[in-house]
């Protein structure tokens, strides 16, 4: 498949602007980034000159909205990125469909709406044309890509957009039914609101901070969860959750109810640190030129400096870990006794289990879920965490035996862990901690 020029609808965007320069780099494609306002246009061609190192190749073009028949009736895909809100997209498809040219590739960007109510907006004779590709922020990174085919999308279509993604942009390609946050956020931002729930039921033992010190660099994420909401944006977080909510009912249905503070700090516009100055978390430039770090305390509902929480099975862990001696780490997580061990280890196994659960559910293969977490989310995979605590059979036993009844009578752990593969990722590699130097 040759893909010679692309309109970006709402290139203005964070994602518009970098799928734009992905678009031109990787692919070779003449791009039209249509936006509102001319200004905003040049902008977000400017701001995607800067994303790419080798930019005397780049055929990226501003244009306006008014002139919207000029660039889509000539490209081969038409790729929306406008903004998450369902009316605004339908909108922009209304615009758009009498100029798209017989065999072009319609596509949008959703992080989590459904391809097929969205490939509604199209007249019969497009829908076999229209689908999802969904690229992580930012896409120079984070390499997944989510191909979602509506009901009526051809396959064979489809079968050549996934080689174009892989081979041509350089994606880890993930097809997925159409389903609510499809697999990526379906997983990740379960892991992040559950975890946002738990800061306010552990509130009087410190809240935010404290729980992401429990699941922090030492239980394989390079971001804690909590933080990952904070730099993605409270506002984006709760329209992904709130949207999974809405329209589904798998056995974690409730961990994807958005807790009270949450809505109180975006109603506040606290939308993140860097988005708004300040959301979970908040940092403070003195006149010094030093930085405070705070956090939003849930009890008070006030910014206070965020604590560096000492847990004795943490630092045994990270210890291990910096001397690579993975065995003893995982050991000091299931054998120690204390309340903050115990608690990020079945943290750590609810998770890995409603990864294979929804893998099952909604992926192309029971990898699809590790590929989703290592490449969407940089966060060790489901399938190498039942790795890293022993292999299936030992990871059953800790599953019966740290999580209670409620909880187990609602999942089939039998056939839910049949058959599990070993992961095709090394879970080692996502549990490396250098160790500091003692000067810094």
């Amino acid at each position: 498949m040759k893909i010679n020029t692309v309109s970006v609808l709402g290139a203005n965007g964070a994602m518009g602007c970098s799928v734009s320069a992905i678009f031109a780099s990787l692919g070779k494609a003449k791009v039209y980034m249509v936006c509102r306002r001319a200004e905003a246009a040049q902008k977000a061609v400017d701001t995607a000159r800067t994303l790419v190192k080798d930019q005397s190749l780049l055929d990226l073009i501003p244009i306006t909205y008014d002139r919207l028949k000029e660039c889509i009736a000539v490209s081969d895909l038409v790729f929306e990125s406008v903004s998450e809100n369902l009316a605004i997209k339908k909108e922009i498809y209304t615009i758009a469909a009498p100029f798209v040219k017989p065999g072009a590739i319609i596509a949008t960007g959703t992080s989590g709406f459904s391809v097929n109510n969205l490939s509604g907006s199209y007249c019969e004779k497009f829908r076999n044309s229209f689908m999802g590709i969904h690229f992580f922020n930012p896409p120079s990174t984070l390499t997944l890509c989510e191909l979602i085919p509506s009901d009526h999308t051809d396959p064979a279509l489809v079968a050549e957009v996934k080689d174009y993604l892989k081979n041509v942009l350089k994606r880890d390609v993930v097809e997925v039914r159409d389903a609510p946050g499809f697999i990526g956020n379906r997983i990740g931002f379960q892991f992040i609101n559950e975890a946002m729930q738990l800061a306010e039921t552990f509130q009087a033992l410190g809240g935010i901070d404290y729980i992401d010190s429990l699941i922090g660099e030492f239980s394989g994420r390079r971001l804690a969860p909590i933080l990952t909401a904070d730099f993605v944006g409270l506002d984006v977080h709760k329209a992904i959750v709130d949207n999974i909510l809405l329209n589904t009912n798998d056995y974690l249905h409730d961990t994807f109810v958005l807790p009270a503070y949450v809505r109180e700090l975006i109603d506040k516009n606290k939308l993140g640190d860097k988005k708004s100055g300040g959301g979970v978390y908040q940092t403070i430039k003195n006149p010094d030129g030093g930085r405070l770090s705070n956090v939003y305390e849930v009890v008070s509902r006030i910014y206070r400096p965020k604590v560096k929480y000492d847990f004795p099975f943490a630092k045994a862990m990270t210890e291990a870990l910096q001397n690579e001696n993975y065995e003893q780490a995982f050991s000091v997580l299931v054998n120690d006794k204390s309340r903050e061990a115990d608690f990020c280890l079945r943290f750590l196994i609810r998770h890995a289990l409603y990864g294979i659960y929804i893998s099952r559910e909604i992926g192309e293969n029971i990898h699809s879920a590790d590929t989703a977490m290592v490449t969407g989310f940089n966060w060790v995979p489901p399938l190498a965490i039942v790795d890293a605590l022993g292999g299936t059979e030992k990871f059953k036993i800790l599953v019966c035996e740290r999580l209670d009844d409620d909880f187990l009578n609602k999942i089939d752990i039998e056939t839910l862990l049949k058959d599990i593969p070993p992961s095709q990722y090394d879970y080692r590699k996502f549990f490396k901690i250098k160790k500091k130097n003692p000067a810094s």
